[in-house]
């Protein structure tokens, strides 16, 4: 009589050979818009190893800011991280005056604020959305993209431009906001608002969105602070560093608002961190509205004439401003030999301009900072042992900017 088969003895799982798969993932690809490529390597749908190879959207940022003079790199910034081009435009500005030794106008100042809040709840906004979608969650999306809507229509109302808005001056800003911008803009952001809170009530507690996040892409403390990683990943682990708060700059010292930080450090406290940042970013717009409505009557620009435009009906009249409009508009300021740095708080961490000036009308040297080559520098440690899927909403949270990563 046959006997029946016997297991193997020892370990099948250790004893079995096995060869881990190489999968190229991107940059043609609906979740890397085409601005990453992954070399995945797979032990069945394990993740054991990831190669993150950045580069698609190589632009000469750099380079091309010293060809030209320091008024001409301002609309090269929009183009950095295009979700929130505005917090490019004010860091920029911010590192010129700081080789000028400028100090702008109170009302100025608050302006940069709630034009850099808007642009904040712009990008999250967008990675809330992108990531939801790709989750197979449309519904959020779309709530998701009609309140960024309405940010845009808040940007085009203030500054003519919905996304490369160019609106930043060194010494101030284009223009004043227009009357009756402080109603309409309470009234969008009630609406923006609501569309948050109907984003989080589908997504928050959502069974599947959260068993897509939580204990995925973990990312530790130690790990944060050696990679030097910033913003919300950063908060996401329990460190509450915001340059907003610690270093600030602006008048983010005289508005009240919290920093949000998650404990464990994966996808579903990045969204949480995120999502919270929006409502905070909503409380400084509403703060900064109070503001400006009591200052209505002060100047915006700086009066300082290596910076400042003169008007138009002048120019049309006088021969002085007619000069001084063409010496601006074909070679702009000349700043005085130095060097100088100055970070703030991106969209998604530290963003930081370091300048050269030789004292000519150039920029000697343009470096930029851009939190989402640092951010991204982790992906691996941070997807090894998930599976294959997750590395979407991984990389999602990580929100990697393709012009802002790839700037050099």
């Amino acid at each position: 009589m046959a006997t029946a088969p016997q297991p193997p003895e020892g370990d099948l799982e250790r004893d079995l050979h096995t060869e881990h798969q190489i999968l190229n993932m991107g940059p043609s690809h609906p979740a890397t818009h085409g601005t990453v490529k992954f070399l995945v390597e797979l032990d069945g749908e394990t993740v054991v190893g990831l190669d993150v190879q950045v580069g698609y959207l190589h632009r000469g940022f750099e380079k091309e800011c010293e060809n030209g003079s320091w008024y001409q790199a301002i609309p090269y910034t929009d183009r950095l991280a295009y979700t929130s081009a505005m917090l490019c435009n004010v860091g920029f500005c911010m590192a010129v005056e700081k080789l000028l030794e400028l100090e702008t106008p109170e009302r100025c100042q608050w302006l940069r604020v709630l034009s850099a809040e808007i642009a904040r709840v712009s990008d999250h906004l967008t990675r809330c959305g992108a990531a939801a979608l790709e989750l197979q969650a449309m519904t959020p999306f779309l709530y998701g993209i009609e309140a960024r809507e309405l940010t845009y229509d808040l940007t085009e109302m203030l500054c003519g431009a919905r996304v490369t808005t160019n609106f930043i001056r060194i010494g101030g800003v284009k223009h004043d906001m227009p009357s009756g911008f402080p109603s309409a803009a309470r009234e969008m952001i009630a609406k923006i608002r609501t569309l948050i809170e109907d984003f989080g009530a589908v997504v928050t507690q959502n069974r599947i969105f959260v068993d897509r996040l939580k204990g995925t892409g973990v990312i530790s403390k130690k790990d944060c602070i050696d990679y030097a990683v910033t913003g919300p990943i950063l908060r996401s682990v329990g460190v509450p560093y915001d340059i907003r708060k610690d270093q600030p700059y602006l008048v983010y010292d005289q508005v009240d608002f919290d920093v949000p930080i998650g404990e464990v450090g994966d996808n579903y406290d990045r969204y949480l961190v995120v999502v919270e940042e929006m409502h905070q970013s909503l409380r400084i717009v509403e703060q900064c509205l109070d503001r400006l409505e009591k200052t209505s009557s002060e100047p915006v620009n700086l009066d300082d004439p290596r910076v400042r435009w003169p008007a138009k009906g002048r120019v049309f009249n006088a021969m002085e401003e007619l000069i001084q409009q063409f010496k601006s508009v074909t070679e702009g300021p000349r700043v005085p030999a130095g060097e100088a740095y100055f970070a703030i708080e991106g969209a998604n961490g530290e963003l930081g301009f370091y300048l050269v000036s030789d004292g000519s009308a150039v920029p000697y040297k343009v470096r930029c900072r851009p939190p989402s080559l640092i951010n991204v520098a982790p992906l691996p440690i941070m997807v090894r042992g998930d599976m294959l899927a997750d590395i979407i909403p991984t990389f999602d949270f990580i929100n990697m900017i393709g012009g802002e990563c790839d700037r050099c």
